[in-house]
């Protein structure tokens, strides 16, 4: 339906400071960092229930196959900045250590949270409780949030977007209707439809690899200890979990070939442990248990734009990174703090939020970190999924000098941690 046939004049139509589509955890964060910041007129769309159990730590009723996310240390810093990681910091576990190892040949390394400074170097979180979090805060705030609500249509005008809504809980009932914005911000995941409205789209390039994705019970404690483990079927990593009724959990990611894993998936419980026991060793004891398993075929996606005047593309719908490394949520979270920084300044400086001057300074000035990450994380793939002797040989030459090179080693722990980039930022 077009602005002429709704029989309103642009001007007329309900408007918005900036539109957020996409309420997950990336699209409510921004929406709270944004929030936090100034009396913005902020509209969180998004297509899904955002329904879930309240926040209350007297409430909280966790699972055993709740999937986790991993926060890095500057994540901590920008959840702290608004005012919620006391409340995440109540159901979540700290990593002390990350150990580093190949199977079936010497090189191996160690990141120690004391030998950084800090108290513990990542923090795994389940999303269950990530999620109740972000979203109780959201209804403190003065954030209008439509869900269960598709975007129908975008239409670049001079001085905004305007967008047809169809949704459950659109305020004029199930049919469209058009608001416009200043700035739409695009949060919607991977494959955006929304972008791909605007003409703006994703390239993607297959690892050829699925990450299997589960709980394990552990027979000993994971005393805090996150394991990165490289086998001849490709990575894995155990994260250390908080314990559930009394038993020791960590949460799994385990990259494999695409036919491997599809038989991991639909194997017994017993065979998928025996596999999983063979590949990772027993410094966690005996498996006792794996959960539910799920099954994610990997890409490297990257967006064709990011910025366009009146527009950002953020999250997975701006890049989606392979998960060894832990580092996608991370670098998403580090954009939108910067991205609510650098709106925030445009209005104190009286500028046009969706100018793309202003756009293009936000992506400027992410682009290093950004760049760095996806290398990082591709590099880092495949680096360890190699199975010939020659990258077995180099892989074990680059674990033995980060340990032997402490200056090495720190560098790349600061590096995982996001600390990095902050210094060089502000340093």
């Amino acid at each position: 339906m077009s602005t002429k046939e709704s029989g309103k004049a642009v001007k007329d139509l309900p408007h918005f400071d900036m539109v957020i589509v996409g309420g997950g955890m990336v699209g409510i964060s921004l929406a709270l960092i944004l929030a936090a910041q100034a009396d913005w007129k902020i509209l969180l769309v998004e297509a899904q229930s955002m329904k879930l159990a309240s926040a209350s730590a007297s409430n909280y009723s966790a699972s055993f196959d709740d999937r986790s996310t991993a926060l890095s240390w500057t994540s901590r810093s920008i959840y702290q900045s608004i005012g919620v990681w006391d409340q995440l910091s109540k159901h979540l576990t700290g990593i002390k250590q990350i150990h580093v190892s190949d199977r079936g040949h010497a090189g191996l390394t160690r990141m120690s949270a004391d030998e950084t400074g800090v108290d513990a170097l990542g923090y795994v979180i389940e999303n269950h409780w990530l999620g109740s979090v972000l979203i109780d805060r959201l209804a403190q705030q003065s954030i209008e949030v439509l869900a269960n609500t598709h975007i129908t249509s975008v239409r670049p005008l001079r001085d905004g977007v305007e967008i047809g809504l169809d949704g459950t809980k659109d305020l004029g009932g199930e049919v469209t209707r058009l608001i416009r914005t200043d700035l739409l911000i695009i949060a919607d995941g991977s494959n955006s439809k929304t972008a791909e409205k605007l003409g703006i789209h994703s390239k993607s390039s297959s690892y050829g690899q699925t990450a299997i994705i589960a709980n394990i019970q552990l027979e000993k404690k994971h005393q805090n200890v996150a394991y990165e483990r490289f086998t001849d079927q490709g990575p894995m990593a155990l994260l250390p979990l908080s314990d559930f009724e009394g038993q020791h959990r960590s949460a799994l990611v385990w990259v494999q070939s695409e036919e491997t894993a599809e038989g991991l998936i639909k194997a017994a419980d017993e065979a998928f442990l025996d596999s999983l026991q063979q590949r990772f060793g027993h410094r966690l004891g005996r498996f006792k248990q794996v959960g539910n398993r799920l099954a994610y075929p990997l890409a490297l996606s990257l967006t064709s734009e990011q910025v366009r005047r009146n527009v950002v593309v953020v999250g997975n719908a701006a890049h989606s990174l392979h998960p060894v490394a832990g580092q996608g949520f991370n670098l998403s979270l580090r954009d939108v703090a910067a991205l609510g920084a650098r709106l925030n300044l445009a209005r104190a400086e009286q500028k046009n939020i969706g100018a793309l001057e202003v756009l293009e300074d936000y992506r400027q000035q992410q682009l290093v970190d950004q760049r760095n990450t996806v290398i990082f994380s591709d590099s880092l793939t495949k680096f360890f999924s190699g199975t010939s002797s020659l990258s077995a040989a180099t892989r074990n030459s680059g674990l033995l000098a980060l340990d032997l090179v402490p200056q090495l080693r720190h560098g790349f722990t600061k590096f995982g941690m996001g600390m990095a980039t902050s210094e060089a930022r502000h340093g």
